[in-house]
């Protein structure tokens, strides 16, 4: 370690890099328009903000996001939320869509190909380290613990790993340790995952971040890059190498995750499902939720959106303005409309008589009066007619919405206007 390094935390020589390329299909209509990184999180924020605040507070100056599907609705945030990096302080945050940059007729081709097809970039930039993050996942991490670690090993590459009962890391690719934490294999999606060393019952599974010696990083995408077949995919090519030909390391989530006096657990979500996001949200609206977006000293930083505060209006006994157990963004007028555990983004209405419960109301919709809503995510914009009943008639709410078998009804305008109210 240089004298550099000494006096300064790794993360200022490190830049992050964010693959935020993912389309998110098991959201379904929730990502026809956006991508899976774009969603709408927590009331106010995306859920690329968790990566890229966890970035910024770990002290990384230098971030990179690769866009690819929909991007449009994830760069106008990033544009409106992400610009105050100043090159004068040795700062930049740059968003990098598939350009063809390589190749005239080559998008990105997988994960490790997003950041191959930038490769001038990062040369351009010089750090020491590269940080490599997926863009859509909610939790909240120091990296710098985590680049400590991967200097202090001497390891080619350091994965993020979260610790999950052993049959339930099926869906992930996991890591198979030794007794200190050298990963001797990797194995995507096993039918019977490894356990961990000590702890039989638990799995390594991957959280698809990354930690690597720059030029390091740069010589492997470059022989990833000449062999035929390979699907250009840290996941798939690029660890399993490593793991086979050098030294790579599993760094346990609980040791760097960041958590306030009032998180009793590490946090991570995917929220990919809508059940899952539904849950995520509405988790928020708990009295002690297992995500402390309170926390000042680590800031989910996001679009600043400029809102009147929110306001709830109507005294009298069947039509008085009031939530209990929720959380309510600003510019979001409760106007004789009763509310019970749900979550508001900015500029919702609900007008009088109507009634929330369970529900996740996505900015500027419009809930008319009467309607009678349960345990529904309802998109952006939407406009919900007066009356309207939703979570008492599961076979009707299958008909006209997207009903899981958990019952959450995911509401879009499209699925309005086919209604024959």
């Amino acid at each position: 370690m240089n004298d550099k390094q000494r006096i300064q935390p790794l993360s200022r020589d490190a830049m992050a890099y964010v693959l935020a390329g993912g389309r998110g299909s098991r959201l379904k209509e929730l990502t026809d328009r956006r991508a899976k990184p774009a969603v709408y999180f927590g009331g106010k924020a995306r859920i690329i903000d968790f990566a890229l605040s966890n970035a910024l507070n770990s002290g990384i100056r230098r971030i990179g996001v690769a866009t690819q599907y929909k991007a449009h609705s994830l760069i106008r945030h990033m544009q409106r939320g992400w610009n105050f990096f100043r090159p004068e302080r040795n700062e930049s945050f740059d968003i990098l869509p598939a350009s063809q940059r390589v190749s005239e007729t080559q998008w990105y081709e997988g994960t490790a190909d997003a950041v191959f097809q930038n490769i001038d970039i990062i040369e351009g930039y010089a750090t020491e380290y590269m940080v490599i993050l997926a863009g859509d996942h909610v939790y909240k991490m120091d990296y710098e613990l985590m680049l400590q670690q991967h200097v202090n090993s001497g390891a080619d590459v350091t994965v993020g790993c979260l610790e999950v009962p052993r049959m339930e890391a099926t869906g992930f690719g996991v890591m198979h340790v030794n007794e200190k934490d050298e990963i001797i294999d990797f194995v995507e999606k096993p039918a019977d995952p490894p356990g961990i060393p000590g702890n039989p019952n638990f799995a390594l599974a991957s959280m698809g971040i990354y930690v690597f010696h720059t030029k390091f990083l740069i010589e492997a995408l470059k022989r990833d890059a000449e062999v035929a077949g390979s699907s250009r995919d840290f996941g798939k090519d690029i660890i399993p190498y490593i793991v086979e030909h050098g030294k790579a390391v599993a760094h346990r989530f609980a040791d760097s995750c960041v958590r306030s006096d009032y998180e009793r657990e590490p946090y991570w979500r995917d929220a990919g499902t809508i059940d899952a996001y539904w849950q995520a949200n509405i988790d928020l609206t708990e009295i002690v939720p297992g995500l402390d977006l309170y926390d000042k000293s680590w800031p989910i930083w996001t679009y600043a959106e400029i809102t009147a505060p929110a306001k709830f209006v109507h005294d009298d006994e069947k039509r008085r303005g009031s939530a209990t157990s929720s959380v309510i963004s600003g510019d979001c007028i409760i106007s004789g409309s009763s509310l019970n555990r749900s979550l508001l983004f900015t500029g919702v209405r609900a007008n009088s008589y109507s009634k929330l419960e369970g529900a996740v109301v996505l900015p500027n919709v419009r809930i008319g009066r009467r309607a009678q809503l349960r345990d529904v995510v309802i998109d952006h914009g939407v406009t919900i007619p007066e009356g309207l009943i939703v979570g008492e008639d599961p076979e009707l709410d299958a008909k006209r919405f997207r009903r899981t078998e958990s019952g959450i009804c995911l509401i879009t305008q499209k699925m309005i206007d086919k209604l024959d109210l």
